[in-house]
């Protein structure tokens, strides 16, 4: 599990540094993004909306910003978040914060964290097999000394049998044959 700390650890370290940048620059800039110095309402857009309050989704403390960059870096709605900070403060420079968050978040650090799943998967699948492996050899030298421990009974009953003097000639000669028989086969 040590890999998947650090890399952990490096997408939030990143994570936190992009957040960081995201509250110097935006910082109270999407409170701003339909209204012009007045306080009017700036008729920029077929339907111009008042930015009420947009929930978990701005650079307003660093929870929040945090919360956004990992919107940012999943892909999912950042294009959303890019246009809000282009609504609030221009598009001139936002490419320079979005361009290094999706590249370096996005494309780096999260095909990082599935690399290093997919090799923890694959140890773990090892190890497993490795476990299998381990019980079915036990197993079997488990059935060995079984085997055994009844070959052992079984000498043992015969040789009380050929001791007996109500036992036959045939009988004993037939018992030492089968002896050698099983001996050639082992």
């Amino acid at each position: 599990m040590a890999p998947l700390l650090q890399i952990g650890l490096l997408v939030l370290f990143a994570i936190v540094i992009f957040a960081i940048i995201g509250l110097e620059f935006y910082s109270g800039a999407f409170h701003s993004a339909c209204y012009n110095e007045r306080g009017e309402i700036e008729n920029v857009s077929e339907k111009p909306s008042p930015w009420w309050y947009p929930g978990i989704t701005s650079f307003d403390n660093i929870a929040f910003a945090m919360i956004t960059v990992f919107q940012c870096i999943t892909m999912e709605g950042w294009t959303t978040v890019m246009y809000y900070t282009n609504d609030s403060l221009g598009s001139t420079y936002n490419w320079a914060y979005f361009i290094p968050l999706i590249v370096l978040g996005s494309f780096f650090m999260l095909n990082l964290v599935l690399g290093v799943l997919s090799g923890e998967f694959a140890k773990e699948r090892e190890r497993v097999e490795n476990r299998r492996e381990f019980l079915k050899l036990r197993r079997q030298q488990q059935i060995e000394r079984e085997l055994n421990g009844y070959l052992e009974w079984i000498m043992a009953a015969e040789e009380v049998i050929l001791k007996e003097d109500r036992t036959t000639e045939e009988e004993k000669q037939a018992i030492l044959d089968e002896r050698l028989n099983v001996a050639s086969k082992m």
